[in-house]
């Protein structure tokens, strides 16, 4: 879906493709956040073998929640922009990677910015 968009009488139309943002937005949002909060699980899983130092529950909890989001806005996004299989459980497998919430957080940008354009056209509102 297109939408036109009018500069001036003397330029022509502008096409620009609209990609249904919020959803795509929401994710990209909790998608380094989660990724950082992964890292840092590993980091005090680490340090709690090696040391006296145990944040492993506080640092979980906020993993897990970040978790929980990051799934419950990537279904969402699924559904609203019509992704297809692939890109769908890429972005998955990206969550459950220690470093791919920045790499689905990166994606997801351009999606956003329209660079990278959805692989079918989102349903009309």
């Amino acid at each position: 879906m297109f939408v036109s968009r009018f500069t001036s009488d003397l330029r022509p139309r502008i096409e620009v493709p609209i990609v249904n943002s919020s959803a795509v937005h929401r994710l990209r949002l909790v998608s380094g956040p989660e990724g950082l909060s992964f890292l840092l699980l590993l980091v005090c899983s680490v340090l709690k073998r090696t040391t006296s130092f145990n944040a492993v529950p506080a640092m979980g909890m906020i993993h897990g929640v970040l978790f929980v989001l990051y799934v419950v806005f990537w279904i969402m996004a699924w559904q609203t922009q019509k992704w297809d299989a692939k890109r769908g459980i890429l972005l998955f497998v990206l969550s459950v990677l220690p470093t791919g919430g920045f790499f689905a957080e990166r994606t997801l940008a351009k999606e956003e910015r329209g660079e990278l354009a959805p692989t079918r056209e989102p349903a009309a509102a």
